[in-house]
């Protein structure tokens, strides 16, 4: 590992920890306690030791499943959020009573993609978690699965991760799983595949190595945690995959010590505005742009203009994220749009002076104005 790696989770102050299903209820046999209180004690260290630390924890729908006797997890919505409602009683109770054992205060926080989609609430959840933090306390999350549906939930616990590292602007993210890290190939059907111990987040070919591959109790695969990385990368944070079965892992990390993958942090820090705004992960509508309104964006920093753009598809109203294409189809940049879908139709192609002449009226000169778009 490179000292730079060496040198950065060494010194992180403020760290994201997640754990997964498979880790904290013994391959979904129920709540593994004696792992609870192994991470307890270990954060309970870290925090003593002067680092801040959050826990991003999965298992409450395992733990509902075992608790209600089924064996396999179900498909039906309702099915998912009653069993989420029932086991994360018994989380919450565990990790309470792990924490307090070591003088700790802990708390739960249950999050919806529709709490950090809307940007006041954002900055609430962002003002009590380092309220939180600041008090010492341990706070737990996990993803509020009793109320979230397809169209808001984030769909696995390493996205949620993320965004929570970027929300409190962490120093690193560690991502705590079953396998030692990523590999080159999936090592359960692959005996030759060696272990990828460093990368840089962001990487295409480590998404094409990583697979999707899940399980009957988790919902992620390895691909999420590369695209966690990723998107944890955007406000500087580095991410560590390792396995949750390597004794004392969390320690190991914070004195530097080389365990699973390290994925470097490659690019520049972007403003805590527009990671709200790349956070978002689902888009209210698409706009394609021509080559000359791309070259505009990615290498003029310029605003988005309504002649640039060919077409638009959605329900957005104004003031909502919509993403920017280019003609291949590739998004490039996300921001607030200035104007509705039907608006946006009626000026297509249009040049900004002549917007008050096709709507009646002109609100802003661009379809999106540059402090309120992020590149891709």
């Amino acid at each position: 590992m490179s000292s730079a790696a060496q040198s950065v989770i060494h010194k992180a102050r403020r760290l994201v920890v997640k754990v997964g299903s498979a880790l904290v209820t013994n391959s979904g046999l129920g709540l593994d306690h004696a792992a609870l209180t192994g991470w307890a004690e270990q954060i309970a260290r870290l925090r003593h030791d002067g680092r801040e630390v959050v826990l991003v924890s999965s298992g409450a729908i395992a733990e509902g499943m075992q608790r209600l006797g089924w064996s396999r997890r179900p498909n039906a919505l309702h099915e998912l959020q009653a069993a989420a409602a029932v086991g994360q009683m018994g989380m919450v109770q565990v990790y309470e009573s792990c924490f307090r054992s070591h003088g700790l205060l802990a708390s739960q926080i249950l999050l919806t993609h529709e709490d950090l989609a809307d940007r006041k609430r954002y900055l609430n959840a962002r003002s009590t978690l380092r309220t939180l933090l600041d008090l010492g306390v341990i706070p737990v999350i996990n993803e509020n699965d009793t109320v979230a549906i397809d169209e808001i939930r984030f769909g696995d616990n390493d996205t949620l991760a993320a965004l929570v590292t970027n929300l409190i602007e962490a120093d690193a993210l560690i991502i705590l799983t079953d396998q030692q890290g990523l590999y080159s190939a999936d090592p359960r059907k692959d005996p030759a595949a060696t272990l990828v111990s460093e990368g840089v987040a962001g990487d295409p070919f480590l998404e094409t190595i990583a697979g999707s591959t899940g399980s009957a109790i988790a919902r992620g695969g390895m691909l999420t945690k590369i695209l966690a990385a990723k998107r944890a990368a955007r406000s500087g944070a580095h991410t560590v995959i390792a396995s949750g079965h390597e004794k004392d892992v969390l320690l190991r990390l914070a004195k530097g010590e080389r365990v699973g993958t390290q994925l470097m942090a490659g690019q520049a820090t972007v403003a805590a505005r527009k990671q709200w705004l790349a956070d978002h992960l689902q888009v209210r509508g698409r706009v394609t742009l021509d080559t000359g309104a791309v070259k505009a964006l990615l290498v003029d920093g310029k605003s988005l203009l309504p002649v640039g753009v060919c077409e638009a598809s959605g329900d957005f109203e104004r003031g909502e994220v919509v993403s920017c294409l280019d003609e291949s189809g590739r998004e490039i940049a996300r921001g607030l749009i200035n104007y509705s879908f039907a608006e946006t139709m009626r000026i297509l192609r249009t040049p900004s002076s002549q917007i008050e002449a096709k709507l009646g009226y002109v609100d802003e000169p661009e379809l999106m104005h540059r402090d309120n778009l992020v590149l891709l």
